[in-house]
């Protein structure tokens, strides 16, 4: 990766995690819904604390389902509605396992073009249209990894992978807000 940290956290642990661990990233991307960029993102973090070890698809996918949802539960709760996104973490790291021997890297860096790229991070659960668009910006213009073609799949509108500084969150978060307004009112 080209970048020692992502600096989305306030926490500077949690924002090298990011950059280092590509399931860290994954997770992070997937809960960010419903809480602030920074929580969603410090959660796996937080996440690898409790489980004590360095977080992998394939060691959380063995993992009694009921055990790993009680780390997201546990306070302060990893995200805003723990049980169900918990239940979520935990179905992509299967999905990671199953289709990608657990390394989540492999969903980049062996697709053939970012049209693929898209469609497998489409396949995997709680990888929504936008969330997709949006990790494949996060792999192009964060970490440099993306295949070629990416930018034609990725996000065109403001979000966390136009962050490049800690400060740059509040100019993203007025811009979603912005957006959401001119939507309510067309």
């Amino acid at each position: 990766m080209t970048n020692e940290s992502l600096p989305w956290t306030g926490d500077s642990d949690a924002d090298r995690l990011l950059a280092e661990s590509p399931l860290a990233l994954m997770l992070g991307m997937l809960l960010d819904q419903q809480v602030k960029m920074e929580w969603a993102f410090k959660a796996p973090y937080l996440l690898q604390e409790r489980l004590g070890r360095p977080l992998d698809a394939s060691e959380i996918a063995g993992m009694d389902p009921e055990e790993f949802v009680g780390h997201f539960v546990e306070k302060p709760a990893l995200h805003r509605f723990p049980g169900s996104m918990g239940k979520r973490a935990f179905a992509l790291c299967e999905a990671i396992t199953e289709d990608y021997d657990g390394r989540p890297e492999r969903i980049w860096r062996e697709a053939a073009d970012g049209a693929e790229f898209y469609k497998r991070l489409r396949s995997l659960p709680g990888f929504g249209e936008a969330k997709a668009r949006i990790f494949v910006a996060i792999v192009g213009r964060r970490l440099g990894e993306a295949p070629e073609g990416w930018q034609d799949q990725a996000a065109d509108w403001a979000s966390i992978a136009d962050v490049d500084t800690y400060e740059k969150i509040e100019e993203i978060r007025a811009a979603k807000k912005l957006a959401k307004e001119a939507a309510r009112k067309s």
